[in-house]
């Protein structure tokens, strides 16, 4: 079977829970797994905006470098510090 050449991206976070909760966010194009309650709403709330900064700059996650990626990632989690 021919693969479809298209590219598949999932963007997926893990934190170390810090109490007996399994905390689990899904979306299409990210998973957050893991954290204590604060943590897991900040890593979710991380991805959502960057997929919004992606959507801004008219990109998919599937095209994205690695690089900007990050630096949009790093960006968002300081701006909700």
């Amino acid at each position: 079977m021919k693969s479809s050449g298209k590219k598949k991206a999932h963007l997926f976070g893990v934190a170390m829970p810090d109490d007996e909760h399994k905390r689990i966010t899904q979306a299409e194009k990210f998973s957050i797994v893991g954290g204590s309650e604060e943590v897991h709403e900040t890593m979710s709330e991380v991805a959502i905006k960057t997929f919004e900064k992606l959507k801004k700059k008219g990109k998919e996650l599937e095209e994205v470098e690695p690089k900007e990626l990050s630096d949009i990632i790093i960006e968002n989690w300081n701006n909700l510090k």
